[in-house]
């Protein structure tokens, strides 16, 4: 049986190693690795847990994962094109490279991800022209960090078991008005009970997080390119147009269409 891309990763010529998933739908189960990985996703919107956070990467935006990092991956987009490079780490590298973060994507960057899609597994200095290109690639991502991006693309995730649950309930009903009281009596707690939780588990109330979950859906539907605006404001439970890009633009400092436009303008 051949060795799966985990596997390889850690051989000790795999210093640089592109894995691409250019088929619609993923899930990995949870890991970690002694590489580096700078994830790109075109089309659709990926979900990646770390330990502690439910991060969510848009569309034209990387995200980078230092070594060692436990995570996972999930999209439930059927046109998403996943682009995964790993990295060895060096030495003296810069502080970049030690910060789990999500930046936007320059026009360079992104062509330079997408003349990869062809390639695969591992890439060593017998390969010089890929080799010395991946390097190339992953020097010039410092230069981008005032492309992190400004607004919260995480949120703390649930540890807890019932808050787990209440979390995908949510996600999956984010079009309904559902309050604290109605959300506690469906899974069998007391609302002062739940409002506890999400404050001592989660440093947040309820009504923080459900904005957190809306706002980032929001994110996930305008990459689809799907739907307009005011479709968009009522699937992710806002009943006005105006409340909607209030609300967005308070969370992320700008207003959705200007974020829509940024999305095509790259």
């Amino acid at each position: 049986m051949g060795r799966n891309h985990y596997e390889e990763l850690e051989d000790g010529d795999a210093i640089y190693y592109v894995y691409h998933l250019l088929t619609g739908k993923v899930e990995t189960k949870k890991h970690s690795h002694s590489s580096a990985q700078l994830i790109y996703a075109e089309g659709g919107i990926i979900h990646i847990f770390t330990e502690e956070k439910h991060w969510y990467l848009p569309a034209r935006c990387f995200m980078w994962i230092p070594a060692g990092i436990p995570h996972y991956i999930l999209s439930f987009s059927s046109n998403v094109s996943l682009f995964n490079f790993y990295f060895k780490p060096e030495n003296e590298e810069d502080d970049f490279f030690s910060e789990v973060n999500i930046y936007s994507v320059s026009h360079l960057l992104r062509e330079m991800i997408l003349f990869t899609k062809n390639w695969s597994g591992k890439i060593t200095e017998a390969d010089q022209q890929k080799f010395y290109f991946l390097k190339a690639m992953k020097y010039i991502l410092p230069t981008g960090k005032e492309r992190k991006l400004a607004f919260p693309v995480q949120h703390p995730f649930p540890k807890d078991e019932t808050l787990l649950k209440i979390a995908r309930f949510l996600n999956a009903n984010l079009e309904k008005n559902l309050g604290l009281e109605e959300v506690a009596k469906n899974f069998g707690v007391s609302s002062r009970t739940l409002s506890r939780k999400f404050k001592e588990q989660l440093g947040m109330n309820y009504v923080r997080f459900l904005r957190a979950l809306r706002i980032t859906k929001s994110l996930e539907l305008m990459g689809e390119e799907k739907y307009n605006m005011y479709e968009i404001a009522m699937l992710v439970g806002y009943n006005s147009l105006s409340s909607f890009s209030n609300i967005f633009k308070r969370v992320t400092g700008i207003a959705p269409t200007d974020y829509q436009q940024r999305l095509k303008s790259k």
